[in-house]
């Protein structure tokens, strides 16, 4: 049992047959797959549509009850006018996702870049009413500047015990590679300096990565420190590594835990990748 969730944004890519994945494996043993090496995922994928209540059963038969699903509030909640009449459809969103129970921890609230401080009182609110662990993501440019607006988000978010997510994408932009999937990437994620917060028991890291691994090294580093202090002090940190089209996303993650454990000896060790379907059965 790790101290702390690693991850990768999905367990859905084709790609990693043969790497992750043994060659062959059907679609439908990815997530217990999975779940044999990597005790977390994003849940990226609620975040574009809610999952039927019939996936929802099948997630929760494949999923091991150690295993964290960071599952995003929908984006039509999060990307509404007015956080203050979502609650009951964020509710709903709680519910579907029920039959999960625990392993849903913390949920996401990836705001856009629209969200300003302006809207602070909004999210006040909804804090107030939504009742299980959240994380949320910012992206407006004005909770970066070190000032007074940045120090009431951290406020508001710490007396409400929910945590603020870090997002830092400096590797993707180091990145001078003129591909398809890099410049995909560049457009897509935003580009704002990095937070490394921890105001609750379970900090949230997303890191995206360059596509060479070994180019993540000297970004990874302040995260591989900050991470090992924040398991030292017995917080529970959350970790997801992504690449410009997540095809390396596993290995960087894997590379992410080996540095990890020269800092931390004690940690155990990732199974091995590509696992029989038949340790499945």
């Amino acid at each position: 049992m790790l101290p702390y969730c690693l991850g990768c944004p999905s367990w859905s890519e084709a790609a990693w047959r043969g790497g992750l994945y043994p060659d062959g494996a059907p679609a439908a043993d990815y997530l217990a797959l999975y779940a044999r090496v990597f005790n977390a995922v994003e849940g990226n994928t609620t975040f574009y549509a809610r999952p039927s209540a019939a996936t929802v059963q099948r997630w929760a038969q494949r999923m091991p009850a150690h295993f964290r699903f960071c599952a995003k509030l929908p984006r039509e909640i999060s990307h509404s006018a007015d956080l203050r009449l979502q609650v009951t459809a964020s509710r709903a969103f709680v519910e579907l996702l029920a039959p999960l129970g625990g392993r849903v921890a913390p949920f996401w609230l990836q705001l856009p870049a629209s969200f300003g401080p302006a809207r602070l009182g909004e999210l006040t609110d909804f804090l107030a009413r939504f009742e299980r662990p959240l994380a949320v993501e910012v992206r407006h440019p004005a909770f970066f500047q070190r000032g007074a607006e940045e120090r009431a988000l951290n406020r508001l978010l710490r007396d409400a015990g929910v945590e603020r997510l870090c997002l830092d994408a400096r590797a993707l932009f180091s990145c001078r590679d003129d591909t398809p999937a890099v410049r995909h990437a560049q457009a897509k994620k935003p580009r704002l300096p990095v937070r490394p917060a921890a105001l609750t028991a379970f900090p949230q890291v997303r890191f995206i990565g360059h596509p060479r691994l070994e180019a993540n090294d000297p970004f990874m580093a302040p995260w591989l420190d900050k991470v090992a202090a924040w398991i030292e002090e017995g917080r529970q940190p959350c970790v997801f590594l992504h690449t410009p089209d997540n095809r390396l996303a596993p290995e960087l993650a894997r590379r992410f835990h080996a540095q990890l454990t020269v800092r931390l000896p004690g940690l155990p060790a990732l199974a091995a990748f590509g696992g029989s379907q038949l340790d499945l059965l």
